[in-house]
C-alpha cells in the first residue's frame, strides 16, 4: 500500500498484489494489471503500452549501450563539440552530468552489432531504420527516460528527434522535485545552459506540451514553478506558458512566468551576453 501515483494522493490508498500482479487504487477507483497501468500512467492506448513494456524490459540495456556509444564520439568528433560550445555550453561538468553525446551517423549500427545486439534490436528500438542505417546523423543525443533525443547541428535537417515511444518524465525530475522552487524550460539545451549557470532546481518538458505524467510531477506536491518558455516572435511559447500556469495554480502549485527578452530562449539569452545575475533579475521579476 503506497500513495497513488494516478492522482493526487495525501494518504496510501494505491494497493498492489504482486502475487497477481493487479494494482487498485481506493481514492479514484482505478485497478487492472501491469498492462493497464501503463496506459493510465503514461495515457497510451494497450499496443503503445506493450511497445513500451518491451522497451522497459529488453531495450533499456541497448539504449544505454548506444547512449554510452555517442558520449564517446562526442569527444572523438570535433564538430560535435564544436555545435555546443556555439550554443554556449563549455563545460566538462555539464557534458556528464547530462551525458551528451554525438551521432557523427554510419557507425552505430556496426559497433552495436559487434557487441552482439541484432539488428533486428535496433530497428525496434528505433536506433537504425528498415534500411538498417542509423536512424540519428550529426545530431547531439541526451539520454532521456527510456528514449533518446537528438539535436541536429545542421541547419538542413529537422532539429528535434526523439527515438519512438514517450519522451518519458520531465528531463533529470529526480535531482530537481525535492524543490520548493523549480525552473521549467522546454529546451535541452537551456536546460543545459541554466545548470552551467548554476541554477540547479532546474527540469525541462522539451517542449511547451506537457504529456500527463509531467504534468502529475508538477504537481505532485506545493512548490512554486517559474516558467521560462521560449519568448516566440509569435506568442506561442508565452501563449503556452500562460495555459500552463492556469492549470497548475487548481493543484496547489503556485506558477510564475519568467519574461525572456522577445525572439529569446534561454539558451539565447546566455549566449548573447546574458549572465546567472541577469537571468536572476529575470526570476524575481516572474508574474503570475
Amino acid at each position: 500500500m503506497g500513495l497513488c501515483p494516478l492522482h493526487q494522493d495525501r494518504k496510501p490508498s494505491f494497493l498492489v498484489d504482486p502475487h497477481h500482479d493487479l494494482f487498485y487504487c481506493y481514492g479514484c477507483g482505478r485497478g487492472g494489471d501491469l498492462f493497464r497501468f501503463v496506459e493510465l500512467y503514461h495515457q497510451l492506448n494497450f499496443a503503445q503500452a506493450l511497445v513500451s513494456l518491451l522497451r522497459w524490459h529488453g531495450h533499456l540495456p541497448l539504449l544505454r549501450a548506444a547512449a554510452d556509444f555517442y558520449h564517446t564520439q562526442l569527444h572523438r568528433r570535433r564538430d560535435g563539440l564544436d555545435y555546443l560550445y556555439q550554443r554556449g555550453i563549455r563545460t566538462p561538468e555539464v557534458i556528464e552530468h547530462m551525458r551528451l553525446g554525438y551521432a557523427p551517423g554510419a557507425c552505430l549500427r556496426r559497433a552495436l552489432l559487434e557487441a552482439g545486439y541484432p539488428l533486428a534490436s535496433l530497428q525496434q528500438t528505433g536506433l537504425a531504420n528498415a534500411a538498417g542505417h542509423d536512424s540519428f546523423s550529426r545530431r547531439i543525443v541526451v539520454p532521456l527516460e527510456g528514449n533518446l533525443y537528438g539535436r541536429s547541428i545542421s541547419a538542413s535537417a529537422p532539429p528535434h528527434r526523439f527515438l519512438p515511444g514517450s519522451k518519458g518524465g520531465l528531463y533529470m525530475w529526480e535531482h530537481a522535485r525535492h524543490g520548493t522552487e523549480v525552473i521549467l524550460v522546454e529546451g535541452l539545451l537551456d536546460y543545459a545552459v541554466l545548470c552551467q549557470a548554476g541554477f540547479h532546481n532546474l527540469t525541462c518538458s522539451m517542449g511547451t506540451q506537457l504529456n500527463a505524467h509531467q504534468f502529475r510531477q508538477l504537481c505532485s506536491g506545493p512548490r512554486t514553478v517559474y516558467i521560462a518558455f521560449d519568448a516566440d516572435h509569435n506568442g506561442s511559447g508565452p501563449g503556452a506558458a500562460q495555459r500552463l500556469a492556469q492549470q497548475l495554480v487548481p493543484h496547489g502549485v503556485t506558477a510564475l512566468l519568467v519574461i525572456l527578452p522577445e525572439n529569446h530562449d534561454p539558451n539565447s539569452f546566455f549566449t548573447g551576453g546574458g549572465d546567472a545575475r541577469h537571468f536572476q533579475a529575470l526570476l524575481e521579476s516572474a508574474t503570475r
